[in-house]
């Protein structure tokens, strides 16, 4: 692959320091391989490409992303070592949302159910619709999968609740327990995460990609380790030119051209 239009599963479109990417699997943008492959490339590329700041993603039609692709599991696992590389795809297809460069933002259109929970847990900023919501339905098929990447957003208890019994979590829970910032009618979904894109795309691309880095990376660290960590890399982008910008651009009382340098 080499251009957007080569994609068959994922759409993307760039404008203004940001990509749109929308999961476009019919029916229900279930995580097939190619899915999986194409929004894996996808992440990749903006990565290093500097006219994208920030991505947008979320799912065409209703439905965010309904979980792996169950029908397609016998086509894609057939020998030995197959679902060893189906997991280690499936992995790092979440990663590869974690690790983006540029920050993720992620509009949950509708049900995001299994993979498309874990998809929704890696990303950095999360908004949802009044039709949305998450659940982890592997207790009724047989299988496990995504509460590793839900810990990250629920606590012990409502986990426990959701991958137990399947229960799925609607978008106006969500808010209320501030796991999206937004839950909004589904029409004003797409505005409200541009909005919040557009409001990325305008800060220096060097603090966007380092500030996401730097706390990828802190997660786990202890306090002490931790904070260390942030100092040095607030040393690291205070040398920057676009750090210059900026303490120059508020001792002029005047908005910062930023070059991502």
């Amino acid at each position: 692959m080499s251009d957007w239009n080569q994609l068959t599963q994922l759409r993307v479109e760039v404008s203004d320091y940001i990509a749109v990417m929308t999961l476009d699997s019919p029916p229900v943008n279930a995580l097939t391989r190619t899915l999986n492959d194409e929004l894996t490339w996808a992440l990749d590329r903006v990565s290093e490409l500097d006219d994208v700041r920030v991505v947008v993603l979320t799912g065409a039609g209703k439905v965010f992303c309904a979980g792996a692709d169950l029908k397609g599991r016998a086509e894609v696992i057939k020998g030995p070592g197959d679902l060893l590389a189906h997991s280690r795809r499936t992995r790092e297809c979440f990663h590869a949302i974690r690790e983006c460069a540029k920050p993720v933002v992620c509009a949950i259109n509708g049900v995001a159910l299994g993979s498309g929970l874990a998809m929704a847990a890696s990303s950095d900023l999360l908004l949802c619709s009044d039709k949305a919501s998450l659940g982890l339905p592997e207790v009724d098929v047989g299988l496990l999968g995504g509460s590793r990447h839900a810990m990250r957003l629920f606590s012990h208890t409502q986990l426990r609740h959701m991958m137990l019994t399947g229960y799925r979590m609607p978008g106006a829970e969500l808010y209320r327990l501030g796991i999206v910032l937004a839950c909004t009618p589904p029409e004003e979904l797409m505005p409200a995460a541009m909005k919040l894109a557009a409001t990325i795309a305008a800060k220096s691309p060097v603090s966007t990609r380092m500030g996401k880095h730097t706390m990828n990376v802190v997660e786990d660290m202890s306090l002490r380790d931790g904070y260390r960590y942030e100092q040095d890399m607030t040393a690291q982008i205070a040398k920057t030119d676009d750090a210059k910008e900026a303490q120059l651009a508020f001792k002029e009382k005047r908005a910062p051209v930023f070059t991502g340098r």
